[in-house]
C-alpha cells in the first residue's frame, strides 16, 4: 500500500504543478491580474477558439485526475493507518 501512496503523491504534484500552468495560460477576462501584467496586450489579439477549447479541457481533465488522487489518497490513509477513527 505504501507504493500506492507515493505514486498517488507524484501523480498529485504532476497535476499541481500543470494545474498551475494550464490556469495561467488561460486568457484574462479583463480588469484582472493577467491585464496588470500585460496580458491587456495578448487579448487584444485574437486567439484561436479551439486552442482555448482545447485549454479548457485539458484543464478540467487535469482538475478531474487531482481530485480523483486527493481522494484515493484520503480512503487509503483512512483504512491504512492504525488507530484513526
Amino acid at each position: 500500500m505504501d507504493i500506492l501512496l507515493v505514486i498517488l503523491q507524484v501523480i498529485l504534484a504532476i497535476t499541481s504543478v500543470l494545474l498551475i500552468l494550464f490556469i495561467l495560460l488561460h486568457r484574462g477576462k479583463g480588469g484582472g491580474l493577467s491585464d496588470m501584467f500585460g496580458g491587456g496586450i495578448t487579448s487584444s489579439a485574437s486567439s484561436s477558439g479551439v486552442a482555448e477549447k482545447n485549454l479548457n479541457r485539458m484543464t478540467t481533465w487535469t482538475l478531474v485526475i487531482w481530485i480523483v488522487a486527493i481522494v484515493l489518497m484520503g480512503v487509503l490513509s483512512k483504512f491504512t493507518t492504525p488507530g484513526l477513527y
